[in-house]
């Protein structure tokens, strides 16, 4: 009996300093930091948290989860 995986909703986290707090444009886009690609919005989350915390003290650092699932599939969001 084959095993039903759940559906693969992917998600990117990323982050890096931006410019201003205004927008979302970055200082140094060849130093942005790729965290990772996830299954699910909670493993994502769990990931943006930590970089998050991590970088705190750093005022310009943002990081961002990318919902790539509606990116790949528009119709199935």
């Amino acid at each position: 009996m084959s095993e039903i995986k759940p559906k693969q909703l992917l998600h990117l986290v990323f982050g890096g300093e931006l410019d201003n707090l205004d927008g979302v444009a970055f200082q140094d886009l060849e130093k942005l930091d790729v965290v990772g690609i996830y299954p699910n919005y909670a493993e994502a989350h769990a990931a943006w948290e930590t970089k998050a915390r991590e970088t705190m003290d750093i005022a310009q650092m943002r990081y961002f989860i990318v919902h790539m699932h509606k990116l790949l599939d528009p119709e199935d969001a």
